[in-house]
């Protein structure tokens, strides 16, 4: 190619570069202008509905805090205020325009700007205008409506103002974008021509270049092989380079390989030479530390370890086997870290370099903390738990005992908490017991240590007394300071609780001198003084421990009666009064224990319900009153109504009434032959639930009674709910009725409201003449007691009811 050639080459070359340059000028040109303005257009567009959609949630939280205002200030002086609290919102607010109050009689107040309501603003007005409406509130009762207008001005400033900018943005990119463009297009000329005289006169001595650039990388890149096709210059370059990859596979390990192999570890590697200077390290490492690596390398290990702590890194000979430190950060934060250390020797045995692999244990670290945390701090009430307690009980002990000092453990208990729960659900529970946790703490001295034991169950540690009578004093002062705290009202979901608490106090040394005898003995003064009716505290006496030995056995000596069918069903005749003739009878249980001779009903029936026995007793007695009434039946035929008492428990079972079924149709009874006994308190505790069960029980034909009417809360509204057949009068009304005028008027009172509601009234509890006599004079219908004899067997009672039927009852005579 001679000299003339080049420059002809070069000028065509130029001539082409800059038509085509043109063309694509022209072209660019175009599809610029046109994407600008599109691009100008949808940004305006977007810009506006966000600074409308911005302005207009403003607008809503403004007119939310003024309504919030107006509901505040209308429940304190009513009206009266409203309109100042409408100018002091419009005060400082360019954009609120004015505001329109319709409180809930349509009485208006306005401010500002008249405000149609929304739906009545005109369309033009809507467009320069933003009208809303909010509902102003108390305790969600509607106490009227708050409409406003707000100007849109300021938006369709900012909109305009953003338009501007994006037009002159655009106008000073177009310009900037052109002048590159040609700039580009006059050195792409220019590079084309130098290109191709390059080509033209360094084609071997570049093909000779790379050949010897591909022998220098031979030890960086595999590559991929060449196919040697001639013996010129480009085939012996291919012939090397195949060369060289075919060594780098057997003899070394890519320097690329190596770096993403450390770069996709999760764990931080740091490798130093010999002199402890930091060589190299992975991504993980500076995303823990915050250092880039050209800022770790060269220095010393030690600047980047916190060895004031847990010492420097150290190599390990136990391999696997990590071992704890802290780094520090670019930022100064101390993280600790797992590490492991290793040596790697030189194989031309200089000095080999360490490589540390460590990994941040900080996640470990805080979930060992709250683990901790947790088997310490009751996560409910965040006061200690009942191991945690115990061990600071255990110290406060000591200190004592060192000091001669005495200590005082206050052991709480919320009075019928499971009723909270029952009636309002756990999270109600939950509530109460927090808020028992907050009064402890802000009733009780600061160095009093508070402690959850168990569900409703705290203790207090009141340590570093004196003792002396002083001391007795204090302790009193507060021991009824604190249950006067817990039993102020609690208000859960909406409604007033009133919650009170138990306490039973024991004293180091005088009443025990260990955690575990303290804790036991203040257990059984709280057990006291929930027996004498809560709200009360009680001191430990030693007899205490006796009477919780005793309890505690015969709860498990009834169980193991109950077992055993040792239990008995003892019959209560009942008798109408105006003919002496027996009607039915009260089923009761009893239990005779052989060294304590008959245990009344009073005095086991609670330990039953404690451990749910109750349940199954009811059951029991019920199948027992069942095969009795069929066994009577074969020798009279009416044995009269039998009466059976239910407990709470029974009736929240969700069988209940299939349970009842099944046994009247095991033993094919007539639901009328039995009455269903339940208490007042029983009935009141869920009356939409209670009234439920009842109706089904009703449309099985079974009688139902109030036992112990009198006692309960139970009132006249209430009581007309509930399809009640009976109504039993409480023996403790029927005692003294014929000596005491309050007793007498009860009981005539429940006779007419009975009569009146066409309810039959048994009076309970009779046991002598005068009272009989009395009752009778009342108008009372049916009445049953000791006056005609001891609880009797099922065989008594069938001899009672055939002496009936042939005229020979002895206490037919009481009622001439």
């Amino acid at each position: 190619m001679t000299g003339r050639t080049v420059p002809r080459y070069l000028a065509l070359t130029a001539t082409l570069s800059i038509v085509v340059g043109g063309l694509l000028l022209t072209v660019f040109y175009g599809q610029y202008r046109l994407q600008s303005a599109q691009l100008v257009d949808t940004s305006v567009a977007q810009f506006d509905a966000a600074q409308a959609a911005s302005f207009e949630r403003r607008a809503r939280s403004r007119l939310h805090r003024i309504a919030d205002a107006i509901a505040l200030h209308r429940s304190i002086t009513g009206d009266a205020d409203v309109t100042d609290v409408m100018q002091s919102a419009m005060t400082g607010d360019n954009d609120l325009l004015g505001l329109l109050y319709v409180n809930e009689t349509g009485a208006q107040i306005a401010v500002g700007a008249p405000v149609p309501t929304v739906d009545a603003a005109p369309s033009a007005e809507r467009a320069e205008n933003l009208f809303l409406q909010y509902d102003v509130l108390n305790a969600d009762r509607p106490l009227g409506s708050l409409h406003a207008s707000f100007s849109r001005l300021s938006v369709s400033a900012e909109t305009r103002a953003f338009q501007e900018l994006l037009l002159a943005q655009d106008s000073a990119r177009r310009a900037e974008s052109f002048a590159r463009i040609f700039a580009v297009t006059v050195f792409g000329g220019l590079l084309c021509g130098t290109v191709i005289w390059l080509v033209v006169r360094s084609q071997s001595n570049r093909i000779r270049a790379l050949k010897t650039q591909v022998q220098k990388l031979s030890q960086a890149n595999f590559g991929e092989p060449l196919a040697v096709q001639h013996s010129d210059e480009l085939g012996q370059l291919a012939q090397v380079f195949n060369e060289m990859r075919e060594k780098l596979q057997k003899t070394t390990v890519s320097r690329d390989y190596m770096d993403k192999i450390l770069s996709g570890m999760n764990e931080a590697i740091i490798v130093t030479d010999d002199s402890g200077t930091i060589t190299r390290v992975n991504d993980a490492t500076s995303r823990m530390l915050g250092f880039e690596e050209d800022e770790l390398v060269g220095q010393p290990l030690e600047s980047v370890v916190d060895s004031s702590k847990n010492g420097g890194l150290q190599t390990s000979t136990d391999v696997g086997i990590p071992d704890e430190a802290m780094l520090i950060s670019k930022f100064g934060e101390s993280i600790p870290v797992s590490y492991t250390g290793s040596i790697i020797d030189a194989q031309d045995g200089s000095p080999g370099t360490t490589v540390f692999t460590a990994q941040n244990i900080s996640e470990r670290r805080r979930a060992e903390k709250r683990i901790r945390y947790l088997a310490r701090i009751d996560a409910l009430t965040k006061v200690p738990n009942r191991m945690q307690f115990q061990h600071l009980l255990q110290r406060a002990i000591a200190r004592a005992k060192r000091s001669k000092r005495s200590l005082a453990l206050f052991y709480i208990d919320v009075d019928h908490f499971k009723e909270i729960n029952d009636t309002f659900g756990h999270l109600a529970g939950d509530t109460a017991l927090e808020t028992v946790a907050n009064r402890l703490a802000d009733t009780l001295p600061k160095e009093c240590v508070i402690g959850r034991l168990a569900g409703d169950e705290f203790a207090v540690i009141v340590d570093r007394l004196v003792p002396n009578d002083e001391t007795l004093r204090r302790l009193d002062k507060l021991a009824r300071k604190t249950l006067n705290k817990l039993s102020e009202p609690l208000y859960v979901q909406g409604h007033e609780v009133f919650m009170t608490a138990s306490m039973g106090i024991a004293c180091y040394p005088g009443d025990a001198a260990n955690v575990i005898d303290l804790i036991r003995n203040a257990d059984a003064a709280l057990y006291h003084a929930k027996k004498a009716g809560g709200n009360v505290s009680a001191y430990y006496r030693p007899d205490m421990n006796r009477t919780a030995v005793e309890r505690l056995m015969t709860k498990s000596k009834l169980k193991r009666a109950f077992e055993r069918d040792e239990l008995l069903v003892r019959y209560q005749p009942r008798y109408n009064i105006e003919t002496g003739t027996v009607v039915g009878a009260e089923a009761l249980v009893r239990w005779e224990l052989p060294q304590r001779g008959i245990i009344l009903p009073a005095d086991f029936i609670p330990l039953a319900e404690e451990t749910n026995l109750i349940v199954e007793i009811g059951e029991w007695v019920l199948d027992r009153v069942c095969e009795d009434f069929r066994y009577w039946q074969r020798s009279v035929s009416s044995p009269g109504r039998v009466s059976v008492n239910l407990s709470l428990k029974q009736l929240r079972q969700a069988n209940f009434i299939n349970r009842i079924s099944g046994i009247l149709r095991s033993y094919e009874l007539s639901p009328t032959s039995l009455e269903l006994e339940i208490t007042e308190t029983t009935l009141m505790e869920n009356p939409v639930r209670t009234i439920k069960i009842l109706d089904e029980l009703y449309s099985l034909g079974l009688h139902l009674a109030i036992d112990d009417f009198g006692t309960g809360y139970s009132s006249l509204s209430a009581l007309q709910q509930f399809p009640i057949n009976t109504l039993k009068i409480d023996k403790s009304f029927v005692r003294d009725v014929a000596v005491n005028t309050d007793d007498a008027t009860i009981v005539g009172t429940i006779i007419q409201m009975g009569k009146s509601l066409n309810m039959e009234v048994v009076a309970e509890g009779v046991e002598s003449e005068e009272q009989l006599g009395f009752l009778q004079n009342l108008g009372c219908a049916f009445v049953q007691g000791l006056l005609f004899g001891d609880p009797m067997s099922a065989d008594d009672y069938l001899e009672l009811v055939l002496a009936q039927a042939e005229g020979t009852d002895k206490y037919r005579a009481l009622f001439a």
